[in-house]
């Protein structure tokens, strides 16, 4: 299946929103191959929102197919959608994947389909939603304030997550890249991280407000890449260390380095 992890950021001109994702698809018969994931939607050339998709290859297409072509309509009342008004576009997303999704399963086929939908307003407020295989969808950007879907989120995403912590002061672009890096090595379905990043963001220039979109540099990438092994290292040997010289001593050291 995969792993796809969105997150709601903190900036210094307001929130942001980040989805990462592995790019490995297995099908039912073991065949794997790539696939993009993660699709920015835009309307003349202006950044509306971006989308996650995990499951079914048709019907990850058809979720965010269905999420451009509503959000399009309501974008074209007003961009960027206002965090309220956005909620309601979210309300006829779902209604018209619950009716498809309802409409397979009278099939007698069970649809494995689960999307994050991520955007921003130009107050800087972001909004993040998880629709899961039924088309309903969850609010998740004030609690918890990130969504995991694919196969990858049993294996190992939601435990990494909760094992590290989730908070806004982190460097959450590394994080979700060694999570799925992680999980990418005891789960055959997720694929390692090969740099599908999309960060949403506010943007200020001479006072004027934009919503800024766009994938890693490949610079970025290579950086991310040294920096995952760079910490799977200290893991280990942080591990060692408390075996070593015992977990209060190492825990000492550790509230020193934190010190001002």
């Amino acid at each position: 299946m995969t792993l796809v992890i969105g997150l709601r950021w903190a900036t210094r001109e307001g929130e942001a929103v980040l989805i990462t994702s592995d790019s490995k698809v297995t099908t039912d018969v073991g065949v794997a191959y790539e696939m993009k994931k993660i699709y920015p939607i835009m309307l003349d050339d202006s950044y509306v929102a971006v989308v996650g998709v995990a499951g079914h290859t048709s019907l990850a297409k058809q979720g965010f197919e269905t999420a451009e072509e509503i959000l399009s309509i309501h974008a074209e009342r007003q961009y960027p959608i206002p965090y309220i008004k956005f909620k309601r576009a979210v309300r006829e997303i779902e209604e018209t994947l619950v009716k498809r999704l309802s409409q397979l399963r009278g099939y007698g086929i069970d649809p494995r389909f689960q999307m994050i939908l991520g955007s921003l307003d130009l107050d800087g407020k972001a909004s993040l939603y998880r629709f899961d295989s039924s088309g309903l969808s969850e609010a998740v950007h004030d609690n918890p304030g990130y969504a995991i879907i694919g196969s990858g989120m049993a294996t190992g995403g939601v435990l990494l997550l909760r094992m590290i912590g989730y908070d806004q002061d982190l460097e959450l672009g590394l994080l979700s890249a060694f999570m799925i890096d992680s999980v990418s090595e005891v789960d055959a379905t997720v694929g390692p991280f090969i740099g599908e990043s999309y960060f949403m963001r506010l943007q200020v220039k001479n006072g004027h407000k934009s919503i800024a979109l766009g994938p890693l540099t490949e610079k970025a990438i290579v950086e991310y890449k040294e920096q995952i092994e760079a910490r799977k290292a200290l893991i280990k040997k942080l591990w060692r260390l408390c075996d070593k010289h015992g977990g209060h001593k190492i825990e000492t050291a550790l509230d020193q380095l934190e010190a001002p």
